[in-house]
């Protein structure tokens, strides 16, 4: 903003502002210098744990008194920057943790600088984001009509969602008079569904117990003749099914529910279809047979998935799309005098994503789904999906033909679960022996896996959503487990 005819001497700097802005600039590319260097050299910096020195170093005290950037830079380098979840890594295959892109390093300095408060008014980074939910919108099939809005996770993006399923089941009176004294509405989903559904009913108000977990039929996902019974007897019951969630991508094994089954059920019924697809989703960008798994998700009412899980980009960002604009603003939209509709200026710039979620103040998370669409485009993208689907099933080749380790369930997606206990072990002695081997491997910076309950026992698990991570790291990982599993069995038998 130019100040016309005024001597700029007149006004005095922020002491919030550097003093020194070419001190300033010399500590940022030193900063700047090392972020490059660790993203570049990543193999060389798995995971490892805070020392009690180096969760001292991190205290704040009274913080009363500042400090230069050059020591601002030298603690981000080595009281940060050093101890990272991991997941950078190639051999990183833990519950299931995006990457990173450089890309996104370069568009979360532009995003910082501009500092964008994204909950609406006229002004550039709005309209990025536009950009980025119209591809979304492009990609997964919706039409035209349909709305969406960034946020910080599927867990949020669940929450948008099944608020407009509610409001959409009870009426826009809802939102005043809430649903006490309403019609009980129940919501259905295949057993095993991610607790993002359940902590949305309960945040709400609609509560946990209104959610029936149908059982997976022989295609692993959920039940259709099961789903159908669950429905008619809730009718029969005076309840009003209001929504019925579809896992596209089961964060334990990578399932997925028949969509397009779903979602005939669905439009029979005229009950509300939510698709979960946090991470899988996006096995629609990969080649056949995976993008066959999302068949039917262009039919959804509303669709949560990350772009921070398999789409590589810096945490966070979700995205939540759904297909009745109007349903969607019925359940959200809500303007005080203050930020009341301006035809022109920064107060325009309509419609305003505050009207499409919960956040009225709203970071600029689109700016790095942008510069990954423009820097590597969705062909690329696709392909390192198609990369990581591969992997798995080269993992679970690898665990069928080595001795001493098991599948514990078919590998479909990019999620591969094994055991390395032995067979004639009680369940909690096998229980023990995989979850130490996840442990020693981690604290060793060998490999992360994590592990999850199969058929009532706990296993070790492979999620590969790593763009970074070659067919060297998975043979070198099951090598890695082969290892561990000998000298931990040897222990175990000694005491």
């Amino acid at each position: 903003m130019q100040e016309h005819g005024k001597d700029s001497a007149q006004f005095s700097p922020s002491p919030l502002d550097p003093a020194d802005w070419q001190a300033f600039r010399a500590d940022a590319h030193r900063l700047l210098d090392a972020c490059i260097d660790q993203l570049s050299s990543a193999r060389q910096h798995p995971w490892q744990p805070l020392g009690d020195a180096d969760k001292a170093a991190l205290a704040l005290g009274d913080a009363r008194e500042g400090e230069d950037s050059a020591m601002l830079v030298d603690e981000l380098l080595h009281k940060v920057l050093p101890f990272h979840t991991g997941n950078t890594h190639p051999r990183f295959f833990g519950w299931v943790h995006g990457t990173g892109l450089a890309a996104g390093l370069l568009a979360e300095m532009v995003a910082a600088t501009m500092n964008s408060n994204c909950g609406g008014r006229d002004h550039g980074a709005v309209y990025v984001e536009r950009e980025v939910i119209e591809w979304c919108r492009n990609c997964f099939g919706f039409p035209p009509s349909a709305s969406g809005v960034l946020v910080g996770g599927t867990s949020q993006a669940t929450v948008i969602a099944l608020a407009a399923a509610r409001t959409r089941a009870l009426g826009a009176g809802s939102r005043r008079d809430g649903i006490q004294g309403a019609q009980r509405l129940t919501a259905y989903a295949l057993q095993g569904v991610h607790n993002a559904t359940v902590k949305s009913l309960e945040l709400l108000g609609i509560g946990a117990a209104a959610l029936r977990t149908i059982p997976a039929g022989v295609d692993g996902g959920m039940c259709l003749d099961r789903l159908a019974a669950a429905v008619a007897k809730d009718r029969a019951d005076g309840m009003l099914p209001f929504c019925i969630v579809a896992t596209a991508g089961s964060v334990d094994l990578g399932l997925f529910d028949d969509i397009e089954g779903v979602a005939d059920f669905c439009a029979r019924e005229g009950i509300w279809l939510h698709v979960d697809g946090a991470f899988g989703a996006w096995s629609r960008l990969a080649d056949a047979p995976w993008c066959d798994l999302a068949r039917g998700i262009e039919r959804a009412d509303s669709l949560a998935f990350d772009f921070h899980k398999w789409m590589y980009v810096q945490y966070d960002c979700g995205v939540v799309l759904i297909r009745d604009e109007a349903a969607h603003r019925q359940a959200f939209a809500a303007r005080p005098a203050y930020l009341a509709k301006q035809d022109q200026g920064l107060g325009g710039g309509e419609p305003w994503y505050c009207d499409y979620g919960v956040d009225l103040s709203r970071g600029f998370r689109a700016l790095k789904v942008w510069a990954a669409l423009r820097t590597y485009g969705s062909k690329a993208l696709g392909a390192a999906i198609t990369d990581n689907c591969r992997l798995a099933e080269r993992m679970s080749v690898l665990v069928g033909a080595t001795p001493g380790l098991r599948l514990a369930a078919p590998v479909r997606l990019n999620v591969c679960c094994f055991s390395a206990a032995p067979t004639d072990w009680d369940g909690a002695a096998q229980d023990r022996l995989n979850e130490r081997i996840t442990h020693v491997l981690q604290l060793a910076g060998d490999v992360v896996f994590s592990t999850t309950r199969v058929d009532g026992r706990t296993v070790i698990r492979a999620a590969i959503t790593n763009h970074r991570t070659c067919a060297a790291d998975v043979d070198a990982a099951i090598s890695a487990v082969l290892r561990v599993r000998s000298g931990e069995i040897a222990n175990i038998r000694m005491q």
